[in-house]
């Protein structure tokens, strides 16, 4: 492997977890299986109406070689909020962080060097039963597999250049925006490949009843400073309560910013210091520009900006074992399946 040339893609692994459930049931147990494909029918609930979710989190080596998970408990929590909201039974969180152990476990050897990437971790949980009338699947499938990945943008901890499309819109009121379900990504490939072919690295949405607030890019969260304060749209069902997010504005407050969680009307981005995204996959991505109806705004004269990379600093080196983890979020994969297996 070579980890020194790191993509953001799919490399097979060895395992994935698979565990399945009755409509109306629990889940109970899953196993490890060899990474390959599944068989599912033509008439599944997921292929014929989307009824799917997926999660996102990663899993990090330290210097001492320990291998780490942030926050597992969080995406678990975030999975049962979006199961019932698509009308799916869903894994417990014990049961949720379970799995995700012991498939970073069994593909431990996959994990990259310190600090040469990360291992990505894509918890499903989806309608694999079959169905024709529209209604809940009978059967219900949550799977995990693993890949090691670079950097999601190729800029790396780089300035990104952003595109406000005023013709699409991520999501509505009353919409499925908030939970991580798999139809929200495909929404915005359109738009996302308009702003490509234009040069601009992702979009920034708006929100699509007054068209002036933002909302998020197409898979992050959207962060604006003004000298000590920093400020990031609420989560009001439009906008995926990121686990990022919720990290950095911890973080932030700790380090003596105001954060303030409130709608932001788009011309207060011709006012911003700074603006930056914040997403597992990116953890913080600096912008460098921002165009709005033809204007183009700049921030950070090409550089990362002071509180981009602060708070970067902050969150990496918690996730990479550098600076003591006084929130607790970090979890010892090796102890954690000690403590299970009565190893300890």
């Amino acid at each position: 492997m070579d980890w020194d040339n790191l993509v953001y893609g799919i490399t097979p692994t060895d395992y994935m977890y698979v565990m399945k459930c009755a409509k109306g049931g629990q889940f109970t147990s899953g196993e490890l299986q060899p990474y390959g494909e599944i068989g599912l029918s033509p008439s599944a609930g997921v292929l014929n109406y989307g009824q799917g979710l997926f999660e996102g989190l990663k899993a990090y080596r330290k210097k001492d070689c320990d291998v780490v998970l942030f926050r597992p408990e969080e995406n678990g929590l975030r999975m049962q909020r979006g199961a019932e909201r698509m009308c799916m039974p869903s894994p417990s969180v014990e049961q949720f962080v379970d799995a995700v152990q012991e498939t970073v476990w069994a593909n431990r050897r996959w994990v990259p060097p310190f600090g040469k990437g990360s291992l990505y971790i894509r918890p499903l949980l989806f309608g694999s039963g079959s169905i024709l009338g529209l209604a809940p699947a009978p059967e219900y499938t949550f799977l995990v597999f693993v890949s090691p990945v670079g950097n999601y943008f190729k800029e790396g901890l780089a300035p990104i250049s952003l595109l406000v499309d005023t013709d699409f819109h991520r999501a509505t009121r009353g919409g499925t925006g908030g939970v991580k379900t798999i139809g929200n990504y495909a929404a915005v490939l359109k738009a996302q490949a308009r702003a490509k072919s234009e040069k601009y690295t992702e979009v920034l949405y708006l929100d699509s009843v007054h068209k002036k607030y933002l909302e998020e890019i197409s898979a992050a969260n959207i962060f604006l400073v003004k000298g000590k304060t920093i400020s990031t749209p609420p989560i009001k069902g439009t906008i995926l309560p990121g686990i990022t997010r919720l990290s950095i504005i911890d973080v932030a407050r700790n380090e003596g910013y105001k954060v303030e969680e409130r709608p932001i009307p788009v011309e207060e981005l011709f006012e911003a210091d700074e603006v930056f995204c914040t997403g597992c996959a990116v953890v913080v991505s600096p912008v460098g520009s921002i165009t709005y109806e033809g204007k183009k705004m700049q921030y950070g004269n090409g550089g990362v900006g002071k509180v981009s990379q602060q708070l970067y600093s902050a969150v990496t080196g918690i996730q990479w074992g550098l600076t003591e983890d006084n929130f607790g979020w970090v979890v010892d994969v090796k102890r954690y399946i000690a403590e299970k297996t009565n190893v300890l």
